[in-house]
């Protein structure tokens, strides 16, 4: 394969030296196959044509015919055009030429159909050429063995004159690629990576289903007690509702997060409902072993780039795919005691400078085990303590390749970072904020995640008054690239083009701007769109444009970094490091070569509570947040600004005590459906 490739490429020189060497090791090379190969293919190709020609089976020879022709020859070439119609015409009255008994008749109608769908879709271009207006009558003539028009047709000589023109025609046509076998594994790999990222798209699709398939089931289950309850005549008052509201919720406080849930009520015929999406209660968890981590570093310092890479790989799993909870807090408490990435090391060399590595794997599974830190709450305040941390990410980003998974990761990481105030100062004072405009005014050229990690950043940057000022700079270049961004297809990004908006806004050098471009009419254009809570995000920033003065100072009082832990489920995504013979990877790798004793952390990870609900729901966002957390956290916010004011909405969300997932599949219902007071009741 090497020799064909290097033959393919001319490399006249390095092919002689090729077979030379490989001699002179006895390391015979074969003559290259690829022109018998395919002249081979070619030829059984062919053959296959003629013989459905001669069988008269028009369904394998249309496939092979649509699959081997190219597409441009049979649009364009008038004369494969020409060949085409009266291929048509040969399978339609091929059991004619045969016998005309019942048999043949039943097949006949069958192909008069399909030469039927033929003249309405490929054919119908022929319609106006003289030479072939006759056939265009050809389905509706009863008996064309005796007609006039189609004597021609059942000439001896007709069938034979076809086929010497359908094999000079495949003679010149029929090619099969060229391209060398190298040349094709490389195009095959690429086709998986973008089969892998259709795989994730459909993936993020399917979890939506399942949403809805469950809110299907937990309606169903309430309107089957609604009947239960009209049959045995009860009825239920609000009163009722609101004291049993009062007593689930004053149980509810003084229990602990942690305990089963169980959310069924037994007695009744929605319980087989609820139980077929209540989640397996998940059986004691084992921790992970302890590991050497004095030898890990020093190999992730000394060792080849390639096992820095399957190590790094390693321990990015290793946080990634342990189960949320206990087994993940304590894998992330071993590498925080032991300081896993150099962060209080006065070494020369910390493990942190792999991010200038001259291998671009090295780099790349660094970065991955960046963002993974960074994803989790405690490990954000452990990055946080290195100062020379940011200036290397905003080294790479600058320097590592558009759209590469190493860079995707670093903006992953930076993003999740700008949680943290001090982190915040110091990426406005690096003057990211520029970087970040500049990377998004040609938004269709960025991949999803860093579209949609970008404008996050951007707007968690522009709440500190030291970001609205910075765009304040240069206010026509923002606004221009924010306003463009709320036309994307994307509607991912829209509330953080929203808060950026916002928040910019209320900077009097960027108002003024805002009102000579006529950022009202442009604003009022998007809000036509059929999605009411955008269009309230919409009219809370024309108010901001048009007030006098708006605050700018910031909350220094304001917690720190209080989202939740989440970590995207297509973080290990596009794993370009293969496994060689005999090699060992991830888990296997780290107890088989480094299982140490005792480095786990047996002290649990003080949990943090969830974010506070803070900011009504139709306002744009107004704190630093995540993509991943302000999905978990969006619909929470919805409903209970509506419902929970009210006894029955109280009662609908106390009827699933700590099961997130079930709440969220319950208030995504709510959110279209609440519009006046007799709709929430």
């Amino acid at each position: 394969m090497i020799k064909e490739y290097l033959k393919y490429g001319e490399f006249e020189e390095t092919v002689h030296h090729f077979e030379k060497e490989c001699k002179n090791k006895g390391k015979v090379v074969p003559k290259p196959r690829g022109n018998s190969l395919r002249d081979s293919k070619t030829l059984i190709i062919q053959k296959d044509l003629l013989s459905s020609f001669d069988d008269g089976d028009f369904k394998v020879f249309f496939e092979l015919w649509t699959e081997f022709v190219p597409l441009e020859v049979r649009d364009c070439d008038p004369h494969a055009q020409k060949l085409e119609f009266y291929l048509h015409v040969h399978f339609t009255i091929f059991p004619l030429k045969i016998h005309l008994g019942r048999h043949d008749r039943a097949d006949f109608e069958v192909r008069i159909t399909h030469f039927k769908h033929y003249l309405e879709t490929r054919g119908a271009a022929l319609s106006q050429t003289t030479e072939f207006l006759p056939y265009y009558a050809l389905p509706f003539v009863p008996n064309p063995v005796v007609h006039p028009s189609f004597r021609d047709l059942f000439q001896e000589s007709w069938i034979p004159e076809r086929k010497r023109e359908l094999e000079k025609f495949l003679t010149v046509t029929l090619t099969v690629s060229d391209t060398p076998r190298l040349l094709s594994l490389y195009q095959l790999q690429l086709q998986l990576a973008e089969a892998e990222k259709r795989t994730s798209s459909y993936m993020r699709r399917f979890n939506k289903m399942q949403a809805d398939h469950h809110n299907l089931i937990g309606v169903t289950a309430e309107l089957v007690d609604s009947l239960e309850a009209t049959v045995s005549g009860k009825m239920i008052s609000p009163e009722y509702l609101q004291s049993v509201c009062v007593r689930l919720f004053s149980s509810q406080l003084r229990q602990s997060a942690a305990q089963s849930i169980d959310f069924t009520r037994p007695g009744t015929a929605s319980s087989l409902l609820r139980a077929s999406i209540v989640p397996q209660r998940p059986k004691e968890v084992p921790l992970l072993p302890s590991l050497d981590y004095d030898k890990l570093k020093r190999d992730l310092l000394g060792g080849s780039d390639r096992l820095k890479a399957l190590l790094l790989q390693a321990l990015c799993w290793r946080l990634t795919r342990s189960l949320q909870g206990e087994q993940r807090d304590t894998v992330l408490q071993a590498y925080v005691s032991n300081d896993l990435l150099d962060c209080h090391s006065t070494r020369q060399k910390p493990v942190l400078l792999l991010m200038r590595s001259k291998n671009e794997m090295v780099r790349q599974y660094m970065a991955r085990l960046i963002n993974a830190f960074a994803s989790l709450a405690e490990g954000r305040v452990y990055l946080s303590q290195v100062p020379s941390l940011l200036r290397l990410l905003i080294e790479s980003i600058r320097t590592e390749e558009k759209d590469s998974v190493s860079r995707e990761n670093v903006l992953g990481a930076l993003q999740k970072l700008s949680l943290r105030r001090s982190q915040q100062s110091a990426m406005i004072e690096d003057g990211l904020i520029d970087w970040l405009v500049d990377e998004l005014q040609d938004s269709d050229c960025l991949s999803d995640y860093t579209l949609e990690y970008a404008v996050a950043l951007l707007m968690n940057l522009c709440l500190r008054t030291r970001g609205k000022r910075k765009c304040a700079e240069n206010p026509k270049y923002v606004l221009k690239v924010l306003t463009d961004l709320l036309g994307h297809e994307n509607h991912e990004i829209r509330p953080y083009v929203n808060g950026t908006l916002y928040s910019i806004l209320c900077i009097h050098a960027v108002r003024e701007e805002a009102k000579e471009m006529s950022m009202e009419e442009i604003l009022h254009c998007y809000s036509k769109e059929e999605n009411p809570e955008l269009n309230r995000q919409i009219e809370f920033i024309i108010k901001q444009l048009n007030s006098e003065e708006g605050p700018e100072s910031d909350d220094e009082e304001e917690d720190d970094d209080d989202e939740e832990d989440a970590i995207e489920t297509d973080l290990d995504k596009e794993e370009v490091l293969q496994l060689q013979p005999r090699e060992l990877s991830g888990e296997t790798l780290l107890t088989t070569e480094y299982l140490g004793i005792m480095t786990n952390m047996a002290t649990r990870v003080k949990r943090r509570s969830a974010a506070p609900l803070g900011r009504s729901v139709d306002e744009p966002l107004q704190r630093p947040v995540t993509p991943i957390s302000h999905r978990n956290t969006h619909i929470m916010q919805v409903a209970l600004s509506i419902g929970c004011h009210r006894p029955c909405g109280q009662y609908s969300i106390c009827q699933y005590p700590g099961n997130r997932e079930l709440q969220h599949n319950v208030l995504v219902s709510l959110r279209t459906s609440v519009v006046s007071d007799n709709t929430r009741r």
